[in-house]
C-alpha cells in the first residue's frame, strides 16, 4: 500500500515538474523591476533588506536611501558598512512626522532624501536602489507624486527599485511590476505591549 502510494506521488510530481519546466521555459524576458512593498503588516523593510542581502551575495552594487528612519542605530547598518564596495546605506530621516513635529523641516529632509534616490537611480553602475519608506512621505504629500513616477519611469533599464511603506499611492501600484502587500494578522506591540527589540524591529 505505501509501494503504491509513493509511486503515484512520484507520478504525479513528475507531471507537475514537467509543467513547471514548461512554464519557466516560456518566461524569457529581463528587467528591472519596480518593487513596491506595502500594507499595515511588519515586514516592508524586512523584506526588501533582504533583497538587498541577496544582491550582495550576487556581487551587485545596491544603493539604500532611509526616508524616516535614521534617529537610531540599526543592525542593517552596521552589516552594510562591512560592504562599503558594494552598498551605499543612507539613512537620512529624523525619526516619524509624529515625533519630529515640523512640517517644513519634514519636507526639506524629504528632498534631500530624495535627491540621493535620484542620483543613485540615474546612475546604471547601482544594480539596485531601495527607497525605504518612501511611501510615507508620499502619503503626507511632503514630495510630488507625478515627479517620483517620473524619475522611476526613467531609471535604467536593468536597474532594480524597491520602494517600501504603508499606504502605498494608486499610481504607484499601477507603475509597479511587483507588489506585495504585508497583512497585520497579529503584533506583539499591540496586543501584549512589548517594546520593539534590536534584530526584530531594528
Amino acid at each position: 500500500m505505501v509501494e503504491r502510494t509513493d509511486e503515484r506521488h512520484a507520478e504525479k510530481m513528475k507531471k507537475k515538474q514537467v509543467a513547471h519546466d514548461k512554464i519557466v521555459a516560456s518566461k524569457t524576458i529581463k528587467k528591472g523591476l519596480l518593487i513596491v512593498h506595502t500594507g499595515k503588516g511588519k515586514g516592508k523593510t524586512t523584506a526588501a533588506l533582504g533583497m538587498v542581502v541577496r544582491a550582495i551575495g550576487h556581487g551587485k552594487k545596491v544603493g539604500v536611501v532611509q526616508f524616516v528612519k535614521g534617529a537610531m542605530t540599526t543592525g542593517e547598518k552596521v552589516v552594510f558598512d562591512a560592504f562599503p564596495a558594494q552598498v551605499e546605506f543612507k539613512p537620512m530621516g529624523e525619526g516619524f512626522t509624529w515625533n519630529t513635529q515640523d512640517r517644513t523641516r519634514d519636507i526639506a529632509m524629504a528632498r534631500t532624501a530624495w535627491d540621493e534616490v535620484r542620483r543613485m537611480i540615474a546612475d546604471p553602475s547601482y544594480d539596485m536602489v531601495l527607497a525605504d519608506e518612501l511611501n510615507i512621505v508620499l502619503r503626507y504629500d511632503y514630495l510630488p507624486l507625478d515627479e517620483v513616477l517620473e524619475t522611476l519611469a526613467a531609471k535604467p533599464e536593468m536597474q532594480h527599485v524597491i520602494v517600501t511603506g504603508r499606504n502605498a499611492p494608486e499610481k504607484l501600484v499601477e507603475a509597479a511590476d511587483l507588489v506585495t502587500e504585508m497583512t497585520l494578522v497579529k503584533h506583539p506591540f499591540r496586543e501584549q505591549g512589548v517594546k520593539a527589540q534590536a534584530g526584530v524591529e531594528f
